[in-house]
């Protein structure tokens, strides 16, 4: 698969009350093509990954808009929407232009602006990704997580601290990460003591409502210092959990995973840093299990261990950003800004985060509760 990422930025994750998507898109899109070392007129076409702009911005046409923001006014452009995984599907799809033969240098931006919205409208807005039968019986996230994480707990002894570790190890990476929402550790006591949002998950559970965009410029052209992407594999399953034969996996990323490493030539040991779509404690857990770095039942300990922790992990690293849950969730950012940390790891230029000698890294982007899940696969 010859795709190099040439060019990769992002913004500030968190409550930028003064920022408009038009600011953050111009932000990460020029810083970008600045460490591309690119001009606008070089772009072929614009792939935008949003979720929630129509429902909550009243603005679909999000291609056209954000290329006539930008200065891509001969470029094509495409808004790509796949609930939390719309950055992860923009960048598979501009991945398949290029391999396609249709396009040689394109731009991605994953964006969302979620916090100048009241908390139920966006919770209404974001249950649009589940089933019409989760919806008319009241359902939210938090809710069809906290039945995953029931389910769990019964089959494999996971507990609410194994849970909490989750939270406190992506806390202190993002305490690393000056673009992080959240700079403060935490402490397993105080996620436990946090209220209540569906049992068993509490507030630190469950990663924020966050403004904030991530962009990355996509080429044919080869650099010698440079990162590909050496895979990039999109699966799916139903949208509602009443239909899945099991509560305690998530089979569209157990598929996206097992096909990527197929096109890689790699496997699960070969991964030094991931970054694992942690929407919710419990969600980091069945990550690991599901993409094959521990066996199921597994992972909470090892977690608990400091096993993929910066500074303790003998190997893999997980979520050195901060994950969604420190780092920050808006939603259509969330897919691209993994991978511009893995692009920042593979560079080795992450700082104070950096995972020493890291050559291969994994970005799991998922959407809904797991009815997509994209996994895409990066080598220095």
């Amino acid at each position: 698969m010859n795709v190099s990422i040439i060019g990769a930025a992002t913004t500030k994750f968190g409550e930028l009350w003064d920022v408009s998507p038009r600011a953050l898109a111009r932000e990460v899109v020029f810083g970008a093509l600045k460490d591309a070392g690119i001009e606008v007129r070089q772009i072929q076409a614009l792939f935008v990954g949003n979720m929630l702009s129509g429902m909550l911005g009243g603005q679909e046409h999000l291609g056209a808009f954000f290329a006539e923001e930008l200065g891509f006014t001969n470029a094509a452009a495409f808004k790509i929407e796949g609930a939390c995984a719309s950055g992860g599907l923009a960048i598979h799809t501009a991945v398949n232009g290029i391999l396609s033969g249709q396009y040689e240098t394109v731009a991605v931006l994953g964006v969302e602006k979620m916090t100048d919205h009241k908390p139920e409208d966006v919770a209404t807005a974001l249950m649009g990704a589940g089933s019409s039968q989760e919806r008319a019986a009241g359902c939210t996230f938090p809710g069809l997580y906290a039945i995953l994480a029931r389910m769990h707990m019964q089959e494999f002894g996971t507990t609410e601290e194994d849970m909490a570790a989750v939270a406190v190890k992506n806390h202190y990476h993002a305490s690393l990460n000056p673009n992080a929402q959240f700079h403060r550790p935490i402490t397993i006591e105080a996620v436990l003591k946090s209220h209540k949002v569906a049992d068993p998950l509490k507030l630190l559970d469950c990663s924020p409502i966050s403004d904030g965009a991530s962009a990355l410029v996509l080429s044919v052209r080869r650099q010698a210092s440079g990162v590909k992407i050496v895979a990039s594999s999109v699966a799916t399953d139903t949208l509602g959990l009443d239909q899945r034969a099991s509560l305690t996996e998530l089979q569209a990323t157990k598929e996206a995973a097992l096909r990527a490493y197929k096109q890689a030539g790699i496997e699960a040991k070969d991964i030094d840093v991931a970054e694992a779509h942690d929407c919710f404690t419990i969600a980091e857990i069945l990550a690991l299990e599901d993409l094959g770095f521990y066996i199921k039942g597994s992972a909470a300990r090892a977690i608990q261990a400091g096993e993929v922790t910066l500074g303790k992990a003998k190997k893999l690293v997980v979520n050195s950003s901060g994950g969604l849950k420190g780092c920050g969730h808006p939603i259509g950012a969330t897919g691209v800004k993994q991978v511009v940390e893995l692009v920042a790891q593979l560079r080795g230029t992450a700082g104070a985060r950096q995972v020493a000698g890291a050559r291969m890294g994994l970005a799991h982007n998922v959407g809904g509760s797991g009815a997509t899940a994209v996994v895409h696969i990066l080598k220095r």
